[in-house]
């Protein structure tokens, strides 16, 4: 295990400096807004700004990477990051932080996908099991720990504005001090929403409603926390919280969608899901340790719902279109994640912070309706054939690149002997 990741170890640390950035600012951004007193619904399009320029990202960053090369593209894009997180906390202004998120979320998709393409060329077929596991790991600790670190200064003066700057820069260092080779041009991924479709109904549609869903809670959910009441502090932990129940919830849920059709684990868990924000909606619960509770439930089984309907997908295709689908499903993803804040915030004008979980509620109800009809349309593939679960990071989070780490995406020919063709639908 050691010798694998010892020659990505500086590509590792970098990945954490980026995302201990992103965690911080996109958590920030709101926080200050709703003390500035900025509207929800501008509040909102900060999510729908980053997840709009996430997407043209991972579809246009491959073209800049090729004409410019890994490395100086590399310090452009975290450059930018590091500008731009300066310039939120000189220009406080809700107009000014819309159009800049666009360029963050631009800059967050350049920089992981030339990150995730230097681990994917390092690896083997041995290590790439372990380097993809542990790329995801610290995805999560790297927004986690940018999260929890709003407690430990004042979030109306400009500290964490110039700590996230700094962050960034620190991201350069390692991936420009690597001496790991320039690996291989990005694959350049394309949306091709009716094949997309044709393969997988359900995971069509459930990855675009889990996309609005956690896109409006991703961008508003601390928005909510503070017009209900919560400290920062608590805010951070609500946030931070929801984050690690997905993740811890996401290998029970992925091993019992092996043994059974995964649209049934999909129908239960957006069921919970949405009870859990039915209830938040009905109830509004004042007391933190119910609300991080019910919050914890819904974390715990809303954020589980994407790589399942991914692996559900996968199970209808040959493995060498495991990057095509997963790739195409991602920006899916983007694409109602661009949605979920653009309704979000209206609506919460309209009904109050609470309004946020009757969104995510809905969503979770089409999902669950769905997925039960469409196990009514198709067989499911046989356990045998399956293609086993594994973890995926939910949505943007990560780019298209980091599937080619996936140890699904090895070549058909490397695979073993006795392991089972899928089914093509």
């Amino acid at each position: 295990m050691r010798k694998n990741l010892l020659p990505v170890a500086s590509l590792l640390l970098g990945t954490l400096f980026l995302f201990l950035g992103n965690g911080l600012h996109s958590l920030l951004l709101p926080v200050r807004g709703t003390t500035e007193g900025y509207s929800t619904t501008l509040l909102g399009l900060l999510g729908t700004s980053w997840a709009s320029g996430f997407v043209l990202g991972c579809l246009l960053a491959p073209a800049i990477v090729k004409r410019a090369g890994h490395v100086r593209a590399f310090s452009c894009f975290a450059s930018i990051l590091a500008i731009i997180a300066l310039l939120t906390g000189i220009l406080v202004d809700p107009i000014w932080w819309v159009v800049l998120r666009a360029f963050t979320g631009f800059s967050t998709a350049g920089t992981s996908m030339i990150i995730e393409s230097w681990l994917n060329e390092r690896a083997t077929n041995e290590s790439r099991g372990a380097i993809f596991s542990l790329y995801i790991a610290i995805t999560l600790m790297g927004v986690v720990g940018g999260q929890l670190m709003i407690p430990f200064g004042d979030t109306s003066t400009t500290l964490f504005f110039m700590c996230t700057g700094i962050v960034y820069c620190l991201a350069m260092l390692p991936t420009l001090l690597s001496t790991a080779a320039s690996p291989q041009p990005l694959k350049q991924v394309r949306l091709d929403l009716p094949a997309l479709y044709r393969n997988s109904p359900i995971s069509f549609l459930g990855i675009l409603l889990v996309g609005i869903a956690n896109g409006a809670y991703g961008t508003l959910g601390a928005v909510f926390g503070r017009q209900v009441g919560l400290t920062d502090s608590d805010v951070a932990l609500m946030m931070s919280t929801t984050i690690f129940a997905g993740a811890l919830m996401q290998f029970p849920a992925g091993r019992l969608s092996d043994m059974i059709d995964r649209r049934y684990v999909l129908s239960a868990l957006a069921a919970v899901a949405a009870t859990a924000g039915a209830l938040i909606f009905l109830i509004e619960p004042t007391g933190v340790i119910l609300l991080i509770a019910l919050v914890s439930v819904y974390g715990a089984t809303a954020n589980a719902l994407y790589p399942i309907a991914v692996s559900h997908a996968n199970d209808f295709a040959t493995p060498e279109d495991f990057v095509k689908i997963s790739g195409g499903l991602l920006l899916l993803y983007g694409i109602g994640t661009i949605i979920g804040p653009t309704i979000g915030g209206p609506i919460m004008t309209v009904t109050g912070p609470y309004g946020l979980f009757m969104i995510t509620a809905c969503a979770h109800v089409l999902i669950t309706a769905y997925a039960i009809f469409r196990s009514r349309m198709r067989a499911a593939v046989p356990a045998s054939e399956r293609d086993s679960y594994s973890t995926i990071n939910p949505g943007t989070l990560t780019t298209p690149e980091s599937l080619q780490l996936s140890p699904r995406a090895a070549p058909f020919e490397e695979r073993s002997d006795d392991e089972p063709e899928r089914r093509i639908a």
